[in-house]
């Protein structure tokens, strides 16, 4: 159901984007495992105790005893999750949407391809660089502790760990791409599959800073992403995690179905 050149094409337009993002990635995981030892991490700690709401509002903990629990606070609060939503919503958009609204589609329509298996093929390119991006980030994180912090680092808690991260970016990009495919206009299309992630980001950062707002947390699908609930090998935290990958493959299948069937207006 994939049409080959038509892939090609999209993931050499992803490749610009995927390396930004993987520099920027790298820079931060880089620095963050490089500070786990006792003298920065007080410093760390210190500037919790100066602003704790707003540290705690993006994941960030002080008291980390272990490798992983100190990258579960300053890499997985905020940095895993915002720069590979940012692939999501930004390819999940210029996938579908984009071509629609320029015009573009009518090219793509117009070959002697099913409008199924370009939507398939469109959905293929956009996981395929969920999965680049997550895969990098779990092989950086497991180079960088083993050559800085040989026997810190559990392999088979950080890749259950970074199998969570890839299940609740894969539901992320199912929201992307189905407002992608949903609506003709970018400027619509960015309102919902960019303003839904990150109102709910945003849920959870009140959630996270705030003890009143604690409630917040049940309108967030960040929510399902417990990380160091999968650690641990909490069976809610794995739960959230098959909940994501279900939502996800959901959102994927209502996306294809809705632009198969879709009026293009072109």
């Amino acid at each position: 159901m994939i049409n080959a050149t038509l892939y090609r094409r999209e993931m050499k337009g992803s490749v610009k984007l995927l390396l930004i993002l993987a520099a920027v990635i790298t820079l931060y995981v880089s620095v963050i495992i490089g500070m786990y030892e006792p003298e920065m991490m007080a410093t760390l700690d210190s500037f919790y105790a100066v602003m704790p709401e707003l540290m705690a509002s993006v994941g960030m903990r002080a008291g980390a005893t272990s490798l992983i629990g100190f990258m579960i606070s300053y890499l997985y609060g905020f940095i895993l999750l915002i720069f590979p939503m940012l692939f999501c919503i930004l390819r999940g958009n210029g996938l579908i949407a984009k071509y629609v609204d320029n015009g573009s589609m009518a090219t793509l329509v117009a070959a002697p391809v099913r409008r199924s298996t370009i939507a398939f093929t469109q959905m293929s390119v956009l996981l395929s660089g969920i999965v680049l991006l997550v895969a990098y980030s779990t092989a950086l994180e497991l180079a960088l502790a083993m050559t800085g912090f040989p026997g810190e680092l559990a392999a088979g808690e950080l890749l259950t760990l970074n199998a969570g991260l890839l299940c609740l970016h894969l539901f992320i990009g199912g929201i992307c791409f189905l407002s992608s495919c949903l609506f003709s206009e970018t400027r619509t299309s960015l309102a919902f599959g960019a303003g839904i992630p990150a109102l709910m980001y945003v849920l959870q950062m009140l959630a996270n800073a705030a003890e009143d707002a604690k409630a917040a947390r049940y309108f967030s699908l960040f929510t399902l992403f417990d990380a160091n609930g999968l650690v641990a090998g909490e069976s809610r935290a794995l739960l959230g995690m098959f909940a994501l990958l279900l939502g996800a493959v959901a959102l994927y299948a209502a996306a294809i179905a809705i632009f198969s069937k879709k009026d293009l207006h072109l």
